[in-house]
């Protein structure tokens, strides 16, 4: 089996190079980029497995490569390098579709820690025991990571947020905290752990389970106080996978 690819996409050559030769030593393949434009072509291709970006680019800022990377490859995970100040671009970047961000200047542990969780989420997941759900007049598909409504229109899940449904289903009777989300979706311990970002990923899940007929759509996912999340009386499991 390969070793996962990554794209590291970072306009500062010292941290371009340090980055690199701390994944390769841990045994990724890698390859860099340290444009906007060249990092963008390079994070589409098909073999790449996860994304490191750098917000500040020349020819084509970070959030707007991750735009449109969204667009063509809407399930690869991405890692946000940034700034310490910049707090208004990471949201901004876990909104469109961020999976994580690490905060410059980080150490190559903190990066690898960061990188290893990503990449281990799929398979650390426990099996998703429905591939399929219904929320008012849309379906969703777990498998193909697409939610479809009866005017034809169709949203692109990522893994991740495939991740948290499938997790909501199969615990439906009761609200899951964001420390079990971070552990059994995320694969990350929760000691210490912003859980910021999980909030983040519930929000623009929710905004991708609204039926863009403009008709009222039932409340996918509820918030519990003091608890977490839980799956809305209207989200229902349509079909078991054995």
């Amino acid at each position: 089996m390969r070793s996962p690819r990554i794209i590291v996409v970072e306009d500062e050559p010292a941290i371009r190079r340090g980055v690199v030769d701390a994944l390769r030593l841990s045994g990724y393949e890698v390859g860099g980029a340290a444009d906007g434009v060249r990092g963008l072509a390079a994070a589409s291709s098909a073999d790449t497995d996860l994304v490191l970006l750098d917000l500040m680019l020349p020819r084509k800022d970070g959030l707007e490569v991750l735009r449109e990377l969204r667009l063509i490859r809407p399930t690869v995970p991405v890692i946000i390098l940034t700034a310490r100040g910049s707090e208004d671009d990471r949201v901004r970047g876990l909104h469109m579709g961020a999976d994580d961000y690490v905060v410059k200047p980080f150490s190559a542990r903190e990066l690898l820690a960061r990188v290893e969780a990503v990449l281990r989420r799929t398979p650390s997941r426990p099996p998703a025991v429905y591939s399929h759900a219904r929320l008012g007049h849309g379906q969703i598909d777990l498998e193909r990571r697409e939610v479809t409504w009866a005017v034809g229109r169709r949203s692109d899940l990522s893994e991740t947020e495939c991740g948290i449904l499938a997790f909501l289903l199969s615990h439906r009777q009761r609200a899951v905290s964001r420390d079990e989300i971070l552990l059994r979706v995320w694969g990350i311990e929760p000691i210490g752990v912003e859980t910021r970002t999980i909030d983040m990923h519930i929000a623009r899940l929710r905004t991708k389970l609204r039926d863009p007929s403009g008709q009222d759509t039932p409340e996918a996912i509820l918030t519990v106080r003091a608890h977490g999340y839980m799956a809305g009386p209207d989200l229902c499991p349509a079909e078991m996978v054995h």
